[in-house]
């Protein structure tokens, strides 16, 4: 608790996220928010700064991955030892759900930066003996149940989040809404901060609604409508009870349906999208509101391998500190960089060949492949013409690893999955391509730390931002992709990786696009990937540094957390015109 008494003492910044990935063996995270939100709070503890983070437990985990014999996903809870990891509050809180009250107690796990700096961790939970049976299970499963099991879940951890807060005496400078689960925390605050105890909601006026905005930053992650949350107003209505008036929750959420991503718009002083091109199509969805860009980085040390751990310490001292040190990568003998890359290499081949008994080449081209299985991602796309597919293989061999889970309930996804398991037994005596199973943390580090060439296909315009690409390049590996999210802004054609298609073009007709891209696919990996690796080893290794030089450098999260400390934490305040137009100044 000497993390929490440390942070009563001063102004804090509360993170709110509906997943943090702090550990494999704290499976409280799915993908790509998750690891966000781990990477933000162990670049906050390396700065320093007064933060605290809030989540879900999550006391089942996202899911085991098990592949059948024939290539179908099955799921199974994650059962782990919460109390060897975290250490529980005394402190409790409650809310009221469907008319009963549900008791919220917590759990701790301070995050220690090699720095020194400690980030409190709190795991929120409602798997008390006081709660009714129905209620002990809300913090059971990440993004489980229907929605009205989603909708408990956001009232815990958004209002329920904000009075634990409360409870340990905090004095909150800034709260961050990572993502739009936890957004109900404004209307916590929009409570808390009614002139008077007395004072009721009124249809035309929302109290102090400014104070709200001043308090509030938003990151909205998602161009992909399904992406936000959205309940209807009978379900609202019997889960939410009499706590805000319908009427003023359609003001601030919408009239047909509560959206969370449309509520913490309206209730936040500054909103950002997590990529340039990602905050222009967020304008785009949400016209009217003022939505800035902070694109998104990875934790260099985290997601750096022993090996260039290593060669970077060597060469480089202070880098982890100081990430823009990496500009300096030329230093370092083009030998020592391709051996810290082959080292890592045989590393997840070792890997591969203990996880499914097939041996793979360490000579050979390897792309990797590792997002969350589903269709828009496009995770098959390199498969869309296997005859021309083997013809590319005339120029050198290569290999392919895959690894992702699909969510539970995304049927398409598991036969996306499957899909690419049958293809690889199709085509197992002419290229060899493997699929790793249960997707963690450990094992995307291996593969991104191990991999020749990362490989990125998602449909366009709907990559946020994508991270995977940025952790492949602090181990040196090539980047192939689709120019969405932040490969827009890290791709140099030909210097640090290469692009998949045109130049985003909203105008474009997506089929003809598609084609554009399949083309460019094959042709950049036949007559440019192939025989620069093969046949070009020292312009190889240049583009290996430029990866580093010029994406690690800059794509990281100490200076993601520059921008959000100094563009959001400690700068915008909002004011409101005398016209009625929302200003930041």
């Amino acid at each position: 608790m000497d993390s929490i008494k440390n942070l009563q003492k001063e102004e804090t910044i509360a993170y709110f996220s509906m997943e943090i990935a702090l550990t494999h063996e704290i499976p409280t995270y799915s993908g790509g928010l998750g690891v966000l939100a781990g990477d933000t709070v162990r670049a906050v503890a390396d700065f320093s700064i007064p933060f605290i983070a809030v989540t879900l437990l999550s006391r089942k985990g996202y899911f085991h991955q098990e592949i059948t014999p024939d290539g179908w996903q099955k799921e199974s809870p994650i059962v782990w030892d919460i109390e060897k990891h975290l250490k529980p509050f005394e402190h409790q809180v409650q809310v009221t759900i469907s008319g009963r009250t549900v008791h919220i107690g917590a759990w701790l796990y301070n995050w220690k930066s090699v720095s020194g700096g400690v980030v409190p961790v709190i795991f929120l939970d409602t798997n008390l003996d006081k709660n009714a049976e129905e209620d002990r299970n809300i913090t059971d499963f990440l993004y489980g149940g229907d929605r009205e099991y989603r909708l408990k879940q956001e009232i815990v951890l958004g209002i329920g989040g904000t009075r634990m807060l409360d409870a340990l005496g905090l004095n909150v400078r800034k709260y961050h809404i990572n993502e739009g689960h936890a957004a109900f925390l404004t209307l916590e605050l929009l409570n808390k901060n009614k002139r008077s105890l007395e004072e009721v909601w009124e249809e035309d006026k929302i109290w102090d609604i400014d104070q709200v905005k001043n308090l509030c930053v938003f990151t909205t992650h998602t161009p992909v409508e399904a992406g936000h949350d959205k309940f209807s107003y009978d379900l609202v209505k019997k889960v939410f009870g009499d706590y805000v008036p319908l009427s003023i929750l359609k003001k601030l959420a919408g009239n047909d349906v509560l959206n969370m991503t449309l509520l913490a718009l309206n209730l936040s002083g500054y909103v950002n999208g997590v990529a340039k091109r990602h905050s222009e199509v967020s304008r785009d969805m949400f016209p009217g509101y003022i939505i800035h860009d902070i694109t998104n980085g990875v934790h260099s040390f985290t997601w750096t391998s022993n090996s260039f751990r290593e060669l970077f310490d060597r060469y480089i001292p202070g880098w982890a500190r100081e990430t823009e040190l990496l500009t300096r990568v030329d230093i370092i003998p083009d030998e020592e960089i391709w051996e810290a890359g082959q080292t890592e290499k045989r590393v997840l081949l070792d890997f591969v060949k203990e996880k499914t008994g097939i041996a793979l080449n360490e000579n050979v081209l390897t792309i990797g492949f590792a997002r969350r299985m589903t269709a828009y991602k496009r995770p098959h796309f390199i498969f869309t013409d296997l005859e021309r597919l083997k013809r590319v293989k005339r120029k050198g061999d290569f290999q392919i690893i895959f690894a992702g889970k699909a969510h539970p309930h995304d049927e398409e996804g598991k036969r996306l999955i499957q899909s690419i398991i049958q293809i690889a037994k199709t085509l197992q005596n002419e290229i060899k391509i493997i699929f790793l199973e249960d997707y963690n943390i450990e094992i995307a580090k291996k593969l991104v730390c191990g991999v020749d060439v990362w490989l990125n296909t998602p449909q366009r315009p709907l990559e946020a931002s994508g991270t995977s690409g940025m952790k492949a390049a602090h181990n040196g590996a090539l980047n192939f992709s689709v120019l969405d999210g932040w490969w827009v802004e890290g791709c140099l054609e030909g210097i640090t990786g290469w692009a998949i298609g045109p130049a985003p073009n909203e105008k474009s007709d997506p089929a003809e696009q598609s084609r554009e891209e399949i083309d460019d696919l094959y042709n950049k990996l036949e007559y440019l990937i192939l025989p620069t690796y093969y046949q070009r080893i020292d312009w190889w290794i240049k583009m290996m540094k430029n990866s580093i030089g010029k994406i690690a450098s800059y794509f990281n999260t100490h200076r993601m957390m520059e921008h959000y400390i100094t563009e959001a934490y400690f700068h915008h305040i909002v004011t409101q015109h005398p016209n009625g137009n929302r200003l930041i100044v």
